[in-house]
């Protein structure tokens, strides 16, 4: 059959890892949940009840870094770098967009002792931030609308995005061309100063990135190095795991990693650094490696990581609005956990429905229609489907 489709900016269908997807919608939900106990942490970082919630973020670097190289590693002679880049832009800027409305439909609820900058904020300024966040570049602290610093004040979690658009630059113009072994070099040295950050660090964690100064811009480029680069080099030396059940269990182990008990107190700090490092040089390798290696057995596993694949993205950009209003009710009316509890329950359930609508009714069609105007090329040949990442 020939149809109408793109040439130069087509690429034609590979495999797609639904156990991947399904992790990744996994490590949503649990940020989602770990946004929510924090309200009731009163900012100590010793007081989390998902303790290690924030290692999500780092799971998301190393599943993204392999699922790029898988994409993309083997197709440079049928694609530019700049086509490169308009296919992730359409993967992945119309959801940023999104993330940016809702944080500005939403900043107004959210005035009180937690957001001190809120009711001083006109709305002109606000409505530029919104208009700044659209295009993922950051804002320096003294553009701060909220009080906290952020470079993406509307919309936190963008800040990673930030780091994901770099790292992939990175690939495209560095990374890709390295052999194996040069690539391994780097992996080993970024690795090297994940542990030194961690481990000799004033925090004993990775907690951090969000801002546009020194401390946070170090944070935000260790995080992302070591476990970008660790799963495109993952990708490259063809490492999976063949496990039975692999989505189930692979998800109750990335559950564990990110519920246990910080490690060490305040007095040993560098146990907790030492946990975390251990997460992500070891235990999400082996889990991107088994969901990789994996089969689904049974219709109610491959469906569930479908839905959990089709709203992972579109949750993680677009639920910290709903956190940010969540965190003042719980300040401003000294909400005990107890009491709390139901209402952090209806927000993740609200958040995961705002997920599933912003992906079928919004991100879906755009992205479409972004192929089809700025990736395809009006050519006759036959049309298999265009792979997911």
């Amino acid at each position: 059959m020939t149809q109408t489709i793109q040439s130069a900016g087509y690429l034609e269908s590979k495999k797609h890892y639904q156990i991947l997807d399904g992790l990744r919608g996994v490590a949503a939900i649990m940020v989602v949940a770990f946004h929510v106990l924090e309200a009731f942490a009163g900012g100590d970082r010793f007081h989390q009840i998902i303790n290690h919630g924030y290692l999500a973020v780092d799971f998301f670097f190393i599943l993204s870094g392999f699922v790029v190289a898988y994409a993309y590693d083997d197709r440079w002679g049928k694609m530019t770098t700049w086509q490169f880049f308009k296919r992730r832009l359409v993967r992945l800027q119309p959801m940023v967009i999104m993330g940016s409305i809702v944080g500005a439909a939403l900043f107004y609820c959210q005035q009180g002792a937690a957001f001190p900058l809120i009711a001083d904020t006109p709305a002109w300024k606000m409505l530029l931030l919104m208009i700044v966040g659209f295009t993922l570049i950051p804002v320096t602290p003294a553009m701060d609308i909220r009080g906290w610093q952020e470079m993406h004040p509307l919309n936190g979690p963008a800040w990673s995005l930030f780091f994901e658009y770099i790292a992939n630059v990175l690939y495209a113009l560095v990374i890709r061309r390295l052999p194996r072994i040069a690539l391994t070099v780097l992996v080993v040295l970024f690795g090297g100063l994940l542990v030194h950050y961690c481990v000799t660090g004033t925090q004993g964690d990775v907690i951090g990135g969000w801002s546009v100064d020194k401390t946070q811009l170090r944070i935000g480029f260790t995080r992302m190095l070591f476990p970008f680069f660790a799963g495109v080099l993952l990708c490259r030396m063809g490492k999976i795991i063949r496990l039975k059940h692999a989505f189930w269990l692979c998800s109750l182990l990335l559950i564990v990693v990110l519920s246990l008990p910080r490690f060490g107190g305040k007095e040993h700090l560098w146990l907790n650094g030492l946990y975390e490092s251990f997460c992500i040089i070891a235990v999400f390798p082996l889990i991107v490696a088994s969901g990789a290696g994996g089969s689904l057995t049974g219709s109610y596993s491959a469906a569930t990581c479908r839905f959990l694949g089709e709203i992972s993205y579109p949750l993680y950009i677009t639920h910290y609005p709903l956190i940010y209003t969540f965190t003042a009710w719980v300040t401003n009316h000294k909400v005990s956990l107890k009491s709390g509890l139901p209402v952090g329950f209806l927000l993740v359930v609200a958040a995961i429905a705002l997920a599933y609508a912003c992906g079928k009714l919004y991100d879906a069609p755009v992205r479409d229609w972004l192929t089809r105007k700025f990736l395809m090329q009006r050519t006759r040949t036959s049309m298999p489907s265009d792979p997911e990442y």
